[in-house]
């Protein structure tokens, strides 16, 4: 006989919509949205107003990415993405998914969610499904802002690339929309790293900046090319193997492998996540 009061079903405690709700009232979510439409407009004030490059040189490589730019909204998105997708999304993907249960610990709030009772893999798992939707909705606003703004200011152009002839406009945005599907699941991996910090502390400050120093730490390590092969197994390696789709034709090799590496780092440390709440003492 079954010992749960009647009519209590685990399934409907904290539906989804609940949580979507209550993480859009938010401060942190108002602040990370309004930033991805913030940020395009930013970089196209910068180029307005920013003048001629004084030094001669013209800024190296760096530069040429600046004049693709400003050659058509296909480009201009490209280049928020390109400029943004190293750091300023791994911070915002951290602060969704590491922000997330911490907080609810440190308000003290956590417990009374866990008395209503709801279960502690549902409450982990909706908390994870919401994350994962409002850092996918970061990165969709911050491609679709750029794209808006810069087609209304630079028009409407074949995608532009340092490694390849034009793409024509139709197959840009097919490209432009393989990165961001590229983007998300590599950034899957900073989720799970910031959703098991998130468990494991009661600050959501050090579970998002953690995860964030982890990251940038497996980005320097990258680079240290002593490491050799075990550079392959960082989950930072593949990071930039979304400029692949960009050549013509284009290289996917790497983006297969990062796209792989992406979700076994993300099964693992969601999988470490759910192990470790699920048998954690909650006095928060």
């Amino acid at each position: 006989m079954s010992s749960a009061a009647t009519g209590y079903k685990a399934s409907a405690t904290l539906p989804l919509r609940a949580e979507i709700r209550r993480q859009a009232t938010r401060r942190r979510t108002h602040l990370a949205l309004g930033f991805m439409v913030l940020l395009p407009l930013i970089i196209m004030l910068a180029f307005e107003f920013g003048g001629e490059d004084d030094d001669g040189n013209g800024g190296g490589s760096f530069a040429s990415l600046v004049d693709l730019a400003t050659s058509g909204g296909l480009n201009f998105a490209l280049f928020s993405i390109f400029v943004s997708a190293s750091f300023l999304l791994v911070v915002v993907v951290a602060l969704f998914s590491g922000d997330t249960v911490a907080s609810e610990a440190s308000w003290g709030s956590l417990r009374y969610l866990l008395a209503i009772p709801v279960p502690r893999a549902r409450l982990l798992a909706v908390k994870l499904v919401v994350a994962l939707a409002y850092s996918l909705t970061a990165l969709v606003t911050l491609a679709g802002t750029a794209l808006l703004v810069g087609t209304l200011r630079y028009g409407w152009h074949p995608l532009g690339s340092t490694v390849a002839a034009e793409i024509p406009a139709g197959e840009g945005v097919l490209r432009l929309l393989a990165i961001l599907a590229y983007l998300a699941v590599t950034l899957l991996g900073v989720s799970g790293l910031a959703f098991l910090l998130s468990v494991a502390t009661d600050a959501a400050l050090g579970a998002v900046g953690g995860a964030v120093l982890l990251w940038i730490l497996s980005s320097i390590l990258d680079q240290i090319t002593a490491l050799g092969d075990l550079r392959n197994f960082l989950p930072t390696h593949f990071s930039d193997a979304w400029l692949g789709l960009l050549s013509t034709p284009m290289q996917t090799d790497d983006v297969v492998k990062g796209a792989i590496s992406a979700v076994c780092y993300a099964t693992l440390f969601w999988s470490i996540a759910f192990y470790r709440f699920t048998r954690k003492d909650v006095t928060s």
